[in-house]
């Protein structure tokens, strides 16, 4: 059993945000295999079969800040080890349009990632960097918390489904081979 998790924060304050890519992400794989979500593990969860293996989908509902604490309790109880884990995450250090796998390094000042990494052990999950690219001025918060621009809306249904396949791909043919086909074909 694999499980991919989509960083994000609750309430419909924040759902068209860019800090929620990682929801968005992990709401589109969901929909689009006719699951539906229900409550446990602090968070929001499914399960499916995504590329022939049988999936936890989940969404912690606990603030960017305290993900490891819906990520451990839903890892430990379906008995899922960090390496057959997979985070989806908004990512400040690519564009908007880049999509990258990634097996290793630190949380870089996301604190979704640092929550996880209280509990798992750095590159121990492989992570799925979604690119929302840096503001040209002001503040880092803002623009996280902010909601996508409409040029940038129309962009992401398109990066969503392409995030999805490449999560799938890692799922079907394990990271490294996922990088080989994706790396160098999500720019837009």
């Amino acid at each position: 059993m694999k499980l991919i998790v989509g960083l994000g924060n609750p309430g419909a304050e924040y759902a068209q945000t860019r800090h929620n890519a990682g929801f968005q992400v992990v709401d589109h794989l969901v929909s689009r295999l006719g699951e539906t979500w229900r409550r446990k593990f602090k968070g929001r969860m499914s399960i499916g079969s995504l590329g022939g293996e049988d999936v936890v989908f989940l969404k912690p509902w606990t603030y960017m800040n305290l993900s490891g604490e819906s990520v451990a309790p839903c890892a430990q109880f379906y008995d899922i080890a960090p390496e057959d884990t997979l985070v989806v995450h908004d990512e400040l250090d690519l564009t908007l349009g880049e999509l990258k796998i990634k097996t290793s390094g630190g949380h870089g000042g996301h604190n979704g990632l640092r929550s996880l990494f209280k509990l798992f052990a750095p590159g121990s999950f492989t992570r799925l960097r979604f690119g929302i690219g840096r503001p040209e001025f002001g503040d880092i918060t803002s623009w996280v918390l902010g909601e996508f621009s409409h040029d940038e809306r129309i962009a992401l249904d398109d990066l969503t489904t392409t995030a999805a396949k490449i999560c799938e791909d890692v799922v079907r043919l394990g990271a490294g081979a996922a990088m080989n086909i994706w790396h160098g074909k999500t720019n837009t």
